[in-house]
């Protein structure tokens, strides 16, 4: 596929180079500290926000490395990771689980030690609804550990919250909050002419000037149309797959076998996929999600 066209005003946020050109930038950090707190709502919000390194190493050098798309730490020593996933993967939740896994973890402290901890949040922002069936429901959903015999929390320093964007559908008119209008920003920006009515509140107005590609140096504009490409690939590659299996179930169960290793004649004989569309996936995880 050739380079994509850049003629939008405004660059995609689902891209790789534009949610972090939005929210991973240290002298704009107050788009990310006015983001969170509109969407995790805690008890004391995050006044300041310190970004960390987004790799992570296990224990020992054989352990597996974890890569987040943001990591910062508030002022109270909160953890946060925020994470852009951009097509459903098999194993979604079970790697954000193994994420968490990470700053938990660097929270040890060597010597005569209790065990506390500070708050972890895992937030994921999801170009997919975790079940298509629950389109145009759901849009945020809080996961805690809780008791399922009296339905009440067990623990309550490690939340992860998930924001399904096709789930979304508000238009301006309709936006009441706060977070609707960074969620109507989120999913349309790249659509966007001009700033809307709704969104000509300071914060918003900064983003939309991060946001403006006309801003940017030759180099961040080729940056961008690579992390562009990158993403309609994916998006495209992963839609038409799903559109030409029988169902769901083949596509999960193709990507499952691909990362064992299988070859393409047991894929095909496990889900009825063609040699194309194996092969199309297999680019499209080498390249990764």
């Amino acid at each position: 596929m050739s380079q994509p066209e850049t003629r939008e005003k405004f660059i995609n946020p689902f891209t790789d180079f534009g949610f972090k050109k939005l929210f991973g930038s240290e002298p704009d950090k107050e788009l990310l500290v006015d983001f969170l707190n509109e969407l995790l709502q805690t008890k004391a919000p995050i006044k300041d926000l310190r970004f960390k390194k987004t790799d992570q190493l296990g224990s020992t050098d054989s352990d597996r490395k974890a890569i987040f798309d943001l990591y910062c730490e508030n002022e109270r020593g909160e953890k946060f990771i925020v994470e852009l996933q951009k097509v459903k993967q098999q194993f979604f939740k079970d790697r954000s689980l193994y994420y968490a896994t990470f700053p938990i973890q660097e929270q040890a402290q060597k010597g005569d030690w209790n065990y506390q901890l500070r708050t972890v949040y895992c937030v994921g922002i999801l170009d997919f609804a975790f079940d298509d069936k629950d389109k145009d429901k759901l849009v945020v959903d809080e996961i805690a550990l809780m008791s399922r015999k009296t339905g009440k929390a067990f623990y309550d320093k490690l939340a992860f919250v998930y924001v399904q964007m096709p789930n979304f559908t508000k238009t301006e008119e309709e936006l009441e909050t706060q977070l609707d209008k960074w969620l109507y920003l989120l999913k349309n920006l790249h659509k966007f002419e001009r700033i809307p009515a709704k969104l000509q509140e300071r914060i918003f107005r900064r983003a939309f000037e991060i946001a403006e590609i006309a801003r940017y140096s030759d180099d961040e504009r080729q940056s961008y149309r690579d992390s562009l490409k990158h993403y309609l690939d994916l998006k495209n590659s992963f839609d038409s797959v799903r559109e030409e299996a029988k169902n769901e179930r083949d596509l999960e169960i193709a990507l499952i076998f691909i990362k064992k290793g299988y070859d393409n004649q047991t894929i095909k004989d496990g889900t009825g996929l063609t040699d194309e569309q194996i092969d199309q996936l297999r680019r499209e995880l080498e390249g990764g999600a």
